[in-house]
């Protein structure tokens, strides 16, 4: 019998971080599954899907707490073995304009108003080609509630664009299920 756990990091970005991580959890009899590793603001950031034969999980989170030494803040949490996927209908948002606060949120209000459910987002800011302003890039995916419809959605991220100067482009993608 397996167990499942999400282990999650920061610590200060260097060569080796990546191969010293992974060697603890396979000293620990760990298998490394799927992760979201990122550099943010000078710090090594990520979070791993682990699994371990059971009784096994107790040396894992020692191991990797021994990492603090090192400057590395770990954590460990235990998962569901196994995760249902609630829906197979979803959509791709990408999200590109100049950079202010309150994007994540208006369109994280978006979503979460209608029901879809975030599971994966990625952003960042960088300076626009010509003018160096700052631009803010996101690619969001997110499950499409049962009772939820698309064109609801699409018409309220259009205002959201056109309130905040962004090109949003939403897309229905299939999911692929695990």
């Amino acid at each position: 019998m397996e167990t499942s756990y999400i282990v999650t990091f920061i610590g200060n970005d260097r060569p080796g971080l990546v191969e010293q991580l992974s060697s603890v959890i396979e000293a620990a009899g760990g298998n490394w599954h799927e992760s979201r590793l990122s550099q943010l603001g000078g710090k090594f950031a990520g979070l791993v899907l682990v699994t371990l034969a059971q009784g096994r999980d107790s040396s894992l989170e020692e191991e990797l707490k021994a990492l603090s030494a090192s400057g590395l803040s770990v954590r460990v949490t235990p998962t569901e073995a196994s995760v249902a996927l609630a829906s197979t209908r979803r959509i791709k948002l990408s999200v590109v304009g100049p950079d202010r606060p309150g994007i994540v949120l208006e369109i994280a209000r978006a979503l979460a108003s209608r029901q879809f459910n975030v599971l994966e987002m990625d952003s960042e800011v960088h300076s626009a080609p010509m003018s160096g302003e700052p631009l803010f890039n996101a690619m969001i995916e997110a499950d499409i509630a049962p009772d939820s419809t698309v064109e609801e959605l699409s018409d309220a991220l259009d205002d959201i664009g056109n309130e905040m100067a962004l090109e949003i482009d939403l897309e229905e993608i299939r999911a692929h299920s695990h």
